[in-house]
């Protein structure tokens, strides 16, 4: 009975000290792997002004498409005129 009392004892506090100890390299790898706050502003606002950037050059591209457009369309020759020239030319 003292036997198994004594183990029971010592598994306990083989238990116990297993779990009371901290691991202080994991708690301090853990907090130098995190960014600092500014850190963490300094990229989001660089990423809002590349979102930025690239929808104006997007609408740039967009409103330079539309004006080559309609570049293209005032420069058809009107089939009408092309007759009346054709016709004068005979």
């Amino acid at each position: 009975m003292k036997r198994l009392a004594f183990v029971t004892i010592g598994m306990a506090s083989l238990a116990l000290a297993a779990c009371g100890s901290k691991n202080e390299d994991a708690v301090d790898n853990a907090e130098l792997n995190q960014p600092e706050t500014e850190q963490l502003s300094d990229l989001a606002n660089q990423a809002a002004a590349d979102a930025a950037a690239n929808a104006a050059a997007a609408q740039n591209a967009i409103e330079n498409t539309v004006q080559e457009q309609n570049a293209a369309i005032e420069n058809v020759t009107n089939p009408i005129d092309a007759d009346e020239q054709n016709v004068s030319g005979m």
